[in-house]
């Protein structure tokens, strides 16, 4: 209920403009699946089962930020998976608890690279994907930071420090 009124909140902070597509949308083996726009869906935890699904949803390629010692990470399985999916499978582990700039200037040229579209992101709660498209939408969408803060939350972004270190990355990489 709280997740769907905060997706409507973002429509209408948006104001129905085009750059707000953001749906909450089901496949099935994912969790918290938003698809933001036409090329980028953002997640929390993926089953490995789940990647012919999201192939068959028409993603072109995974991106995997969760760390190798995660529990349920499954990093050589969900790469298997995915390929045998026909999908591209890429790794950029990112630390909640120590996130690194590096990390994030990596998934900007990720994201950006239309080879990869569309591009299906996930971690293991959202969180992490939450604060890398925070980043995303600021920077390269110009958008608000309430209204990316808002969509940012929408998809899973519930730590105060991710948020910081999105909102100090944009802040120190504004062009």
């Amino acid at each position: 209920m709280v997740r769907t009124l905060v997706v409507a909140c973002v429509l209408v902070v948006a104001g129905g403009s085009s750059t707000a597509r953001t749906q909450q949308a089901t496949i099935e083996g994912v969790r918290n699946y938003t698809k933001v726009d036409a090329t980028v869906g953002c997640v929390g935890a993926t089953d490995t089962k789940a990647l012919a699904n999201i192939a068959k949803a028409g993603y072109k390629a995974v991106l995997n930020l969760r760390e190798a010692t995660e529990a349920g990470a499954l990093l050589d399985e969900s790469k298997a998976a995915a390929e045998a999916a026909g999908l591209k499978y890429i790794h950029l582990p990112f630390k909640g608890s120590a996130p690194d700039p590096k990390v994030a200037d990596e998934f900007l040229k990720i994201v950006a690279n239309t080879g990869n579209q569309p591009l299906f992101i996930h971690c293991g709660g959202a969180n992490r994907v939450g604060s890398l498209w925070l980043i995303t939408r600021m920077l390269v969408d110009k958008w608000p930071q309430e209204q990316a803060v808002a969509e940012a939350k929408a998809i899973g972004l519930s730590s105060d420090a991710l948020q910081k270190f999105a909102l100090d990355y944009v802040a120190t990489h504004k062009g």
